[in-house]
């Protein structure tokens, strides 16, 4: 247990992560179209005011600014030349508050998907997909992260590789995957596949688990298809606060801080050791979200129709998986706003 991660598990019941980059950001005045980790140079300040903005509020593990750090992404920006430049960035301003927390706090250099679609089904070979992301981890070791976050996956080929390219940096790694397809991802993965997919890799992840999708519902339906699958590994859950609605020419979010304090406990008791909130969570989610970890013990693990009573409805009568005798009656619940 030489990594941080795996010494904060041993030593903890539950890991809180943080919320939203994105959101975070947008508020700041992040416009769309703007590549976020430019601001790593020429919004320092704001990036350390991000970061900081999820340790007060009781995190223990955040990720950097550097979801979109690879060549493929930051070429749209005419920025390929800069990845280890931006990553290397992005896990320095992460470790200056870190390291000023007065507590120990995780600094996870966040890898998202190329945004490119690999073999067969695609053009983008496994070597370069390797060679892209072994690029990313580089910079982001180099800046001090404690570990490599990759995100927001769909493909199981584009998973392998980030786990090769963070073999070769020498970095431990956590993976998540988006199941935002009627329980599946967008290239089919379900709930069950993915735990087979994380045993087989040769360099498997400290955890895993689902980030982002639909809403907090959909997403603790899955991690309970993670552990009914057998999953031993823990297991990280870190979903949207509410449903995306579209309000006065912004995105906004309908998960309350209260809504998400539920969301944490129900995502605790149905078997995630790291929870955490992706869009739409602000520091004052994460607050409700301690609070309520901290003042309830672990409970029971909550069925279908408990989840979508505390939270709302699912999005789809399937987990992805065809098996849908545990699933409650279809009807849609209101959702608390």
């Amino acid at each position: 247990m030489t990594d941080a991660l795996s010494r904060m598990l041993a030593s903890r019941d539950w890991i809180l992560a943080d919320g939203a980059t994105g959101t975070n950001l947008f508020n700041m005045g992040l416009t769309s179209g703007e590549a976020p980790e430019m601001w790593n140079i020429e919004r320092p300040d704001a990036i350390h005011s991000l970061y900081r903005g999820a340790v007060e509020a009781g995190s223990d593990l955040f990720l950097t600014n550097s979801f979109g750090g690879n060549a493929s992404r930051l070429k749209l920006h005419g920025a390929e030349g800069q990845v280890h430049e931006l990553n290397r960035i992005a896990a320095e301003l992460g470790r200056e508050v870190a390291d000023a927390a007065g507590r120990e706090v995780i600094v996870a250099g966040s890898v998202g998907p190329t945004g490119e679609i690999m073999q067969p089904m695609g053009s983008l070979t496994h070597a370069i997909a390797v060679e892209m992301f072994h690029e990313q981890a580089e910079g982001l070791k180099a800046g001090g992260a404690d570990l490599l976050w990759v995100e927001t996956i769909s493909a199981p080929e584009e998973f392998a590789a980030a786990a090769e390219a963070a073999a070769l940096a020498g970095m431990p790694w956590c993976g998540t995957m988006s199941f935002d397809t009627a329980g599946r991802t967008m290239m089919g993965v379900t709930s069950a596949q993915m735990v087979a997919l994380v045993e087989k890799l040769p360099n498997p992840p400290l955890a895993f688990g689902a980030n982002c999708g639909v809403g907090a519902s959909d997403l603790l339906r899955t991690v309970l298809g993670f552990v009914a699958a057998g999953a031993e590994r823990p297991i990280i859950a870190k979903g949207n606060a509410g449903i995306p609605k579209y309000h006065d020419g912004h995105i906004h979010y309908d998960g309350t801080p209260e809504l998400m304090g539920e969301y944490a406990v129900l995502a605790h008791n149905a078997g995630a050791r790291i929870i955490g909130g992706c869009c739409g969570t602000m520091p004052d989610h994460l607050r409700a979200m301690r609070a309520a970890l901290e003042a309830q013990p672990t409970g029971p693990r909550p069925t279908l129709d408990e989840i979508t009573a505390a939270l709302g409805g699912f999005s789809s009568a399937s987990d992805g998986t065809g098996d849908t005798s545990g699933e409650p009656k279809r009807e849609r619940r209101g959702r608390r706003g």
